[in-house]
């Protein structure tokens, strides 16, 4: 049995330097659909072509090509952290939240691959 359960949802997120230009490229060359631009946030979500996989887009100033990190969805981001954390999974730093939106947490698997676990916080979650 596993630590945690997660949902049916991942989103794959991609450091960019252009957000708009990116999810414009995105819908243009593989017919993702625009989800939502977060300004405020440096975050653009699309809708890709797979049920239940949206790619995210953060900017940055200088991006890291090849660093795709998998964002999985949990139901309750304490509890599953708290499970993981008993488990000897290493986390980066606390879980950071934007009150209505989302709340995340970095780990690390064995081999030191960066992934997250997000409780999404938004009224259609």
């Amino acid at each position: 049995m596993s630590v945690i359960t997660v949902d049916d949802q991942i989103t794959i997120a991609l450091s960019v330097r252009d957000r708009h230009a990116s999810a414009k490229w995105y819908a243009d060359m593989l017919g993702f659909s625009l989800r939502f631009h977060i300004d405020e946030a440096g975050w653009s979500e699309l809708a890709t072509n797979t049920k239940g996989v949206v790619l995210g887009l953060g900017e940055q100033a200088e991006p890291a090509p090849g660093n795709a990190v998998p964002v999985f969805g949990v139901a309750d981001i304490a509890a599953a952290r708290s499970a993981l954390e008993v488990a000897g999974v290493k986390f980066d730093g606390p879980t950071e939240t934007m009150e209505g939106m989302v709340s995340l947490a970095s780990l690390y698997d064995p081999d030191g691959n960066a992934l997250m676990i997000a409780q999404d916080l938004s009224d259609g979650a």
